[in-house]
């Protein structure tokens, strides 16, 4: 399993786990990262937070956030 910063642009992942207390889980699922989704990494550079696309929806995600959330490479 990898995090999501480990994600390279252009990838596609499926989220197989996150990690975080109470209020980060409630606030990433309502934004629809859940279990199962597929993402795509559209920008993924060093000291910027990640772009990516999920759900019909871009999503903006900092690195911190981004090391609790765990995913799966879509062969």
């Amino acid at each position: 399993m990898l995090t999501l910063n480990e994600v390279n642009e252009g990838q596609k992942v499926i989220i197989a786990d996150i990690k975080g207390n109470t209020r980060f889980l409630s606030r990433i699922t309502s934004i629809g990262l859940t279990l199962g989704c597929e993402i795509k990494m559209l920008y993924n550079e060093k000291k910027f937070p990640l772009l990516f696309y999920g759900r019909d929806t871009v999503i903006a995600l900092n690195r911190e956030e981004s090391n609790d959330v765990f995913v799966e490479e879509i062969a």
